[in-house]
């Protein structure tokens, strides 16, 4: 009998340990979707359609030097961690100004001291801006660079409706913000 509640024992070990070792650990930069109208899913009213939404990683400054620093000036930035920014409109939009057909997108930036340009692209599913491919440019615009009194710990992003069928989608981090403009 010892011998047969030993195997078991030994066996459910091993089970366990297998099925532990199946699942990776949180993630350092984890997941987060912002909505346009803001909190969409959560608070959702009778009748409100969404409009845009945003999927992406949230890394942290964790004392370190983050624009100019590890995101470097003047390249493709992929806007957080992990696999580019998925940008989803669910009506054709008005984005800093330019036409954008309701569609799913990726989504970059190439930040600047003073303004950053801001890239929708056609290419979805990929991770960092390494693949990164110019050709599949949708749309590009410049926004302003603004700093903030604040430091925003995890790159962060939320949109704020404005009223009139507007809105400003917000990307921040550190003490770096940027306001892209949304008509709809």
């Amino acid at each position: 009998m010892k011998k047969y509640i030993l195997s078991f024992v030994l066996l459910l070990g091993i089970g366990l340990s297998t099925f532990a070792q199946s699942f990776r650990g949180p993630d350092k930069s984890p997941m987060d979707v912002a909505y346009l109208p803001d909190n969409f899913a959560h608070d959702r009213k009778a009748g409100e359609e969404a409009i845009a939404k945003a999927y992406y990683s949230r890394p942290n400054k964790a004392d370190r030097i983050v624009f100019g620093g590890i995101v470097p000036f003047g390249k493709v930035w992929r806007l957080g961690a992990n696999e580019a920014v998925e940008f989803k409109a669910f009506k054709d939009l008005t984005i800093g100004g330019k036409s954008l057909k309701a569609g799913t997108y990726s989504m970059f930036a190439i930040p600047g001291e003073s303004e950053w340009t801001i890239i929708i692209n056609s290419d979805l599913d990929y991770w960092g801006a390494f693949k990164y491919d110019e050709s599949k440019d949708v749309i590009r615009f410049t926004v302003d660079s603004k700093s903030s009194p604040e430091v925003v710990e995890s790159f962060s992003i939320r949109f704020e409706d404005l009223g009139n069928n507007t809105a400003v989608m917000r990307l921040g981090w550190d003490q770096t913000m940027v306001e892209i403009p949304i008509a709809y």
